[in-house]
């Protein structure tokens, strides 16, 4: 099953040769198909559940995907799933379906650096990697098929801004590549839990009523400022991009500890590429090995499922 909620993989240009003045989600899911000849040879559904850039990617399209994904999912004769999506927000929602579903078969997310109208386009390569992992539904989960290489959601982050193998994973943690329609695992295929890992449930009141979580960065010269504005604005939870090992300004700190002593939860990352932060007893709470975006979905999560923390 292919689902389609447009980005750059299905962007087009006035030009050929222009990689960056393109108009992304141009394509439906079904031109994208098409233009690949090998994949006539699949047994492939296909769906198209949104059509935007990635970087407007909301809780309402997240809500519609998560939907369409489980019952996708819920079908004997599926073996697994493939979303084309783009690359700014990728990350993101492969997350998020990790954390909400956990799903008994591979879902597997792909995009495109180059919009399908390019000279050299890298969408067709990467959607048919995807599928070649999807197919063999033996490997449940949430990954990222791109640039002939497979990352897990928790772990893949998008590195680049510019070059066709924009992502990677925290800590170099490839989990295997697609070589000539062939998937080669570096270690163990992954096992994961089947079986929903939330209540489907709560995703399905309406966005507006999602928990506010907000990011914040430390840097040089960061104090209190924005946190102290946030919390006049109104904000349930907050996650710190510290500097190396979550370290703070002590100005933002203090901001931050009178933001928990009102109330709201507050997570601490690192703006570093890879590695974890450290938990101390003495220390604002630790978000662990997830990146600032990652640590948001699962404070939002969390905030969701316990409504009286907020």
């Amino acid at each position: 099953m292919i689902l389609g909620t447009g980005g750059t993989i299905a962007g087009t240009a006035s030009d050929a040769s222009d990689n960056v003045g393109y108009q992304a989600a141009q394509l439906g899911v079904g031109q994208l198909i098409a233009a690949i000849p090998p994949l006539a040879q699949r047994r492939l559904e296909a769906e198209q559940v949104a059509q935007l850039d990635s970087k407007d990617m909301d809780f309402t399209t997240w809500q519609l995907l998560a939907e369409r994904v489980a019952f996708h999912l819920e079908r004997p004769e599926v073996a697994g799933l493939v979303i084309t999506h783009g690359t700014d927000t990728l990350e993101e929602t492969a997350y998020f379906l990790q954390r909400v579903l956990a799903p008994g078969k591979p879902v597997v997310i792909t995009a495109a650096m180059r919009p399908a109208t390019a000279l050299q386009t890298d969408g067709p390569q990467n959607l048919l990697d995807a599928v070649t992992l999807a197919a063999a539904g033996s490997a449940p989960g949430v990954f990222v098929v791109f640039a002939g290489s497979i990352y897990s959601a928790e772990q893949v982050r998008k590195v680049h801004s510019y070059r066709v193998d924009a992502f990677a994973s925290a800590d170099g943690a490839r989990l295997a590549v697609v070589e000539e329609g062939v998937v080669r695992w570096f270690a163990a295929r992954p096992q994961r839990d089947a079986g929903p890992a939330f209540d489907l449930a709560l995703l399905r009141r309406s966005a507006l009523t999602w928990p506010r979580v907000q990011m914040v960065f430390n840097h040089v010269g960061a104090d209190g400022s924005v946190v102290r504005a946030l919390l006049a604005h109104g904000v349930d939870g907050l996650v710190v991009a510290g500097t190396g090992n979550g370290s703070l300004s002590q100005s933002l700190e203090a901001a931050l500890r009178e933001a928990q002593a009102q109330g709201v939860r507050v997570l601490r990352s690192t703006r570093c590429d890879a590695g974890p932060v450290t938990a101390s007893n003495e220390a604002l709470p630790s978000a662990g090995a997830l990146s600032p975006v990652k640590a948001r979905i699962a404070l939002l999560l969390d905030l969701l499922s316990n409504p009286a923390q907020r």
